[in-house]
C-alpha cells in the first residue's frame, strides 16, 4: 500500500509540474504575441496611386495607366555598363566594333577573326574574369549577307557579372571555336552546328548532336521546310521503320527585314469580336423525290 500512494504522489506532482510548464510556455507565447509591434511601411509620396489616376469621360470605369519605362530602374546600373564597355572597347579597339546597353544586360558585337583574341581577354583579365559560359546559340536572319548572329553569353563569379558576346557567320565562313577556352562550349557549338549549319574551324569533334544519324539540312534555319524532307513511320507490312521522302507544298514565308518564319505577312486587319460571328448556314435544297 506504501508503494502504491508513493506513486501516486509521484505521477500527481509529475502532472502538476507539466501543466505549470506548459501554463508558463502559452503565457509567454502569448506575451511575446501581443507586444509584437509591426513595422510601418513607408510609401514614397511619388508612388502613382491608381485610385488618383485620370478617368477616362467616355468609358465609365476607364483608367489612364501612367507610362512607366521598365529602364528606369537599371538607370544607375547602365550608366555603369556603358563605363564598362567603353573601357573595353579602349582595350580591344581592333576587335570590339560596337557595344549595346539594355537595363542590366551588356552586349559587344565582334567579327569572327576576334573570337579568341576577345574571349582570351575576358576569361583572363582580372577586370573580367568571365571565366563561365552559360550558353552559345544562334539567330538566322536570310536577308542578310552573314545571314547568321553567333550568341556567347558568359558569366563571371569573381565580379557577379554578365556579358553577352555577338559575332556573324554565313554558311560558308567559319567562325573559330573557344573549345581551347572554354571545355563547357564544345557541345553548344555542336549544338549551333547541328540546327543552324555553322562551322566552328579547330572543334575538336564537330558533329550532329540533336538529329538523327543522315539527317538532312538545319532544322533552325528559316528556310527549312515545316514538315521538313522526309517522313518516318512504322510500316505494318515490312513490321519496320522506313523512312519515306515527302513531297508537300510549303506555304510563302516572307523574310524581309529579318522578319521570323512565324511572323504575319502583311499589314493585318485589326479585328473584333463581330468579325468572328460564323455566318448563317443557307437552307438545303429541296431534293425532288423520283416518281415511282
Amino acid at each position: 500500500m506504501a508503494m502504491r500512494a508513493s506513486n501516486r504522489g509521484a505521477l500527481a506532482s509529475a502532472l502538476r509540474s507539466t501543466r505549470t510548464v506548459l501554463s508558463r510556455r502559452n503565457d509567454t507565447t502569448l506575451r511575446s504575441f501581443t507586444s509584437t509591434q509591426h513595422a510601418r511601411i513607408v510609401v514614397s509620396p511619388d508612388t502613382p496611386n491608381m485610385r488618383f489616376a485620370q478617368r477616362e469621360p467616355d468609358v465609365p470605369g476607364g483608367l489612364r495607366v501612367p507610362p512607366i519605362n521598365p529602364a528606369d530602374k537599371y538607370a544607375a546600373k547602365a550608366d555603369d555598363m556603358h563605363r564598362y564597355g567603353s573601357w573595353l572597347m579602349g582595350c580591344l579597339p581592333k576587335y570590339i566594333q560596337q557595344f549595346s546597353v539594355w537595363k542590366d544586360e551588356l552586349v559587344i558585337y565582334i567579327p569572327p577573326s576576334g573570337v579568341i583574341p576577345v574571349f582570351t581577354f575576358l576569361k583572363y583579365n582580372t577586370a573580367a574574369e568571365f571565366t563561365q559560359v552559360s550558353d552559345i546559340t544562334a539567330v538566322d536572319f536570310p536577308t542578310r549577307d552573314q545571314r547568321f548572329e553567333v550568341v556567347y553569353n558568359l558569366l563571371s563569379v569573381r565580379h557577379n557579372s554578365r556579358i553577352r558576346v555577338k559575332t556573324y557567320a554565313d554558311e560558308a565562313s567559319p567562325v573559330p571555336s573557344i573549345t581551347s577556352l572554354y571545355d563547357g562550349a564544345n557541345w553548344y557549338e555542336r549544338e549551333v552546328y547541328d540546327l543552324f549549319g555553322v562551322f566552328f574551324i579547330g572543334h575538336p569533334d564537330l558533329r550532329r548532336i540533336m538529329t538523327d544519324y543522315g539527317f538532312d539540312g538545319h532544322p533552325l534555319r528559316k528556310d527549312f521546310p515545316l514538315t521538313g524532307y522526309t517522313e518516318i513511320r512504322y510500316d505494318e507490312e515490312k513490321k519496320r521503320i522506313v523512312v519515306e521522302p515527302l513531297e508537300l507544298t510549303q506555304a510563302f514565308r516572307n523574310f524581309e527585314g529579318g522578319s521570323a518564319a512565324w511572323e504575319q505577312v502583311g499589314p493585318g486587319v485589326d479585328r473584333k469580336p463581330e468579325t468572328f460571328r460564323l455566318p448563317v448556314a443557307k437552307p438545303e435544297e429541296k431534293k425532288e423525290e423520283p416518281k415511282k
